[in-house]
């Protein structure tokens, strides 16, 4: 009966897809990158090569499974490595990452899509990143005894596995080989549906940050737009995060201070929204000259691809999404220079979040008067300033090495023998 729900479930998916596809350019792309995706998974892999698959659902689960990935193909040059995305803001941006043979849509589940896929590709190992779990994908991988895991999972009690009516989501716990949690509370839970093959590895999260930062790479024109100003560096930003940085940076009022906003969406809609706000700023595509570069308080990123690094520029930042539905964005790419973090109230379904408040790295507020209040502290309260600068880089050190425990479980059972 739950599989018969769960076909209709899929139905109505690929159904409301479809609709939204004349309108959604996001839906448009989901359909048009699976036309014709066995074919081109038939002419491009080779069954017999031996083959790591990596599944992740979108970029922010990729940005999880990347330290894996390349550490793994360290470890194991001669497999070829196969990603998977469920949905187009992973692909679209990462399909020619350079760390993978091969990069695919990952086609929809179902009965046959999954035998298919699985015959076309003949994994010698499956690795799910987070969640996005699919019940034919992962009952075909156990029936055809493929060593498959999920890594830094996190599990909260109001989500289907721990309801009456998740009978089909325990079975697809039970598929995977090992489940790797990121914390002990989620291990906790498995076991009261005794699923009791997770371990606690922490969050691999930790690993790309961290590598990032030691990678880092200098970006000379955000370099002169600051020049020996303070900046507040404003990530993943939504509307309601630049009406709140509109007022408290307008309340700074202060000539040595810059904004630099790198936007959730960078579409022209977004970006003029952005200029309606901060109507004295600079996109960075139009930067020219010095001169220019630091006569605008304001900077707004119109590219991807360098948050990351802009961090690192800031003396404070502000991570986005906050008072969206779907919440605060990634805190560690902040933190990972030892960077006071500052957030909205939307934060309690994040982990890393509540971790960096508690060792009083970061800060959350609920209205604009709060946030000038905060930046205006740290500021001009250097003795508060640097304890929440060491606060977050000690935080972020101790929660390291997730990766390296993934990788010794796959080297000590074995699970890849050639």
């Amino acid at each position: 009966m739950a599989v018969f729900f769960y076909n209709i479930f899929l139905w109505l998916y690929v159904t409301g897809v479809r609709i939204a596809a004349v309108w959604n350019s996001k839906a448009k792309k989901w359909l048009k990158g699976r036309k014709g995706i066995f074919n081109d998974i038939r002419s491009a892999i080779d069954p017999t090569s031996g083959v790591i698959w990596i599944h992740c659902s979108s970029l922010g689960e990729f940005e999880q499974g990347r330290p894996v990935i390349e550490k793994l193909k360290e470890l194991r040059p001669n497999f070829k490595f196969l990603v998977t995305f469920f949905s187009p803001s992973g692909y679209e941006v990462k399909k020619n990452y350079a760390g993978a043979d091969h990069i695919f849509y990952l086609p929809m589940d179902s009965r046959n899509n999954a035998k298919s896929f699985l015959d076309l590709v003949n994994p010698s190992l499956a690795i799910f990143i987070k969640y996005d779990y699919w019940y034919f994908y992962l009952s075909e991988i156990r029936k055809r005894k493929t060593n498959c895991l999920l890594i830094s999972a996190v599990f909260r009690n109001d989500q289907f596995f721990f309801k009456w009516y998740g009978s089909l989501h325990r079975a697809m716990l039970r598929c995977f080989t090992k489940i790797f949690v990121q914390d002990a509370e989620s291990k906790a839970l498995l076991e009261t549906i005794s699923i009791n093959h997770a371990t606690i590895s922490g969050d691999t999260r930790f690993d790309t940050v961290s590598d990032i930062a030691q990678k880092f790479e200098r970006i000379p024109a955000i370099e002169n737009f600051i020049g020996t100003a303070r900046c507040i560096v404003a990530g993943s930003t939504w509307k309601e995060d630049e009406e709140m940085l509109q007022k408290a940076f307008l309340e700074l009022s202060d000539n040595d201070i810059k904004l630099i906003i790198a936007p959730h969406e960078i579409h022209p809609a977004s970006l003029n929204n952005v200029k309606k706000h901060f109507p004295e700023s600079v996109r960075f595509s139009e930067l020219s000259g010095i001169a220019q570069q630091r006569a605008s308080p304001v900077l707004i990123m119109d590219n991807i691809g360098m948050l990351s690094r802009l961090y690192k520029y800031g003396d404070i930042a502000y991570v986005g999404g906050g008072f969206t539905r779907d919440g605060v964005h990634n805190v560690l790419e902040a933190a990972v220079y030892a960077k006071p973090v500052v957030f909205g109230r939307n934060y309690k379904k994040y982990q890393e979040a509540i971790d960096l408040l508690d060792h009083e790295g970061a800060k959350t507020f609920s209205d604009s008067e709060e946030l000038y209040q905060i930046l205006s502290t740290l500021l001009n309260d250097e003795d508060d300033y640097r304890l929440k600068c060491q606060a977050s880089r000690t935080y972020v050190e101790k929660n390291v090495g997730a990766t390296q425990k993934i990788l010794n479980y796959i080297e000590e059972n074995r699970l890849l023998t050639s």
